[in-house]
C-alpha cells in the first residue's frame, strides 16, 4: 500500500491568518481537521487535508484577492525552514533552486526551475493529479515568488511572466500586483528576466544557510527512506515521459542506480518497470482526456508516444473503450 506523504503545517500560518481576521480554529474546524492540531508534535496535513484547509480559508474570508493581502503581510517571521533558507541565498536563482529541493517538506508539490540564458522560469506540479486544486493557492503560490525577489532585493522586481492554468478570479488585482497581466495556460508557471533573477540579495546570509542545510536534508533523506521504489519511479515516469524518455535506462540514470538494481528492487516490492509505466501512462491519459481539451496528437506525445495510432491502441487494452467514448461520456456528466 502506498505511503501517505505528510505535510508540516507551520505556525506561522497563524499568524498571517490572525493578520486577516481568521481565527486559526475556525479554518479547522471549517476544513474538518482537529482543533488541537497545532498542539500535536509534528503537526502535519495530507494534500486532501492541506486542499481542505485552504478551502476553509476561502470559505470564511470570502475574499477572491484575500491571496495578494497573504502575500504583501508575508515577513521572514512566518517563514518555514525551507523558505528561510531560501531567502539567505545570494539571488533569486539559487533561492529558487534550494526551493525546489525542499518544497516537498512543506507543501503537496514540486517545482522545477530552469535557468536559461534569457529567463529563469519555475513551473509547480501538484503530486495529486485527481485532487481539484484551490483557486486561492494558485495564486498564492505564484505571488510568493514575486514577494520574495522583491522582499530580499527591495527592489519592485516584475516578472516576464505569469501562467496560471485556471482564471484567476479579479484578475486586474493580480495584473496589478504582478506588473502583468496572467494568462491562462496548461501549467502553473512564472518566468523572471536572467538579470532579475541574479540581482543579489540583500538578505543573503550564509551562516544561517549552514544552519538549516543539515537539518532540511535529513528531513528530506527520512522522507526518501520512507518511499517505496515504486513510488520513486511513478514520480519518476511523471516528469520523464512529456521529454519521450520511456526506457528502463533512462530511468535507472535518473534514480543513479543500475538497470540491475532497479529492476530487482521492483521485484522485491512486487511489481516492475513495464507494469508501472502501464499505470502510469493510464492515469495521465484519463486526466488528460477528462480534465483538458488537448487533442489526442498532443496527448499521445505527453504519454511518451511518438505514434498516436500507438497511444489509441494501448488506450483501448487498457480499458476496453476509446478515448473519444470516455471525453464524451465526462461532457455529459
Amino acid at each position: 500500500m502506498k505511503k501517505e506523504i505528510r505535510f508540516a503545517l507551520s505556525p506561522g500560518w497563524r499568524v498571517l491568518l490572525n493578520d486577516l481576521g481568521v481565527k486559526f480554529t475556525e479554518v479547522l474546524r471549517r476544513a474538518e481537521l482537529p482543533l488541537d492540531l497545532y498542539a500535536r508534535k509534528d503537526a502535519s496535513l495530507s494534500t486532501d487535508e492541506y486542499f481542505r484547509f485552504w478551502r476553509a480559508i476561502e470559505f470564511l474570508l470570502d475574499d477572491p484577492v484575500f491571496p495578494l493581502q497573504m502575500i504583501r503581510n508575508l515577513s521572514s517571521e512566518v517563514f518555514e525552514p525551507p523558505i528561510f533558507a531560501a531567502y539567505c541565498s545570494p539571488n533569486l536563482n539559487t533561492a529558487l533552486q534550494r526551493i525546489s529541493q525542499f518544497k516537498c517538506l512543506i507543501g503537496p508539490m514540486k517545482l522545477d526551475v530552469k535557468i536559461a540564458k534569457a529567463f529563469t522560469n519555475v513551473q509547480l506540479r501538484f503530486l495529486e493529479r485527481g485532487l481539484k486544486v484551490p483557486v486561492s493557492l494558485t495564486g498564492i503560490e505564484l505571488g510568493f515568488f514575486v514577494q520574495l525577489a522583491r522582499m530580499a532585493t527591495r527592489e519592485p522586481i516584475v516578472p516576464l511572466e505569469v501562467v496560471a492554468p485556471c482564471e484567476l478570479p479579479s484578475l486586474q488585482d493580480y495584473a496589478d500586483y504582478f506588473g502583468v497581466v496572467p494568462i491562462q495556460g496548461e501549467k502553473l508557471s512564472i518566468s523572471f528576466s536572467a538579470d532579475d533573477a541574479v540581482k543579489p540579495f540583500l538578505t543573503e546570509n550564509l551562516q544561517m544557510w549552514e544552519f538549516f542545510e543539515p537539518e532540511l536534508r535529513k528531513r528530506l533523506s527520512e522522507i526518501r527512506a520512507e518511499t517505496s521504489m515504486g513510488e520513486r519511479v511513478r514520480d519518476a515516469l511523471l516528469e520523464m515521459l512529456p521529454s519521450g524518455q520511456t526506457s528502463v535506462d533512462d530511468l535507472a540514470g535518473r534514480l543513479l542506480i543500475s538497470r540491475r538494481t532497479l529492476q530487482r528492487r521492483l521485484g522485491d516490492e512486487g511489481t516492475s518497470f513495464k507494469l508501472i509505466l502501464t499505470k502510469v501512462r493510464e492515469e495521465l491519459a484519463r486526466y488528460y482526456i477528462t480534465k483538458s481539451e488537448l487533442p489526442y496528437t498532443q496527448i499521445s506525445l505527453l504519454l511518451g508516444y511518438e505514434d498516436p495510432n500507438s497511444f489509441f491502441r494501448a488506450f483501448h487494452s487498457w480499458t476496453g473503450t476509446t478515448p473519444d467514448r470516455i471525453r464524451s461520456q465526462t461532457s455529459i456528466n
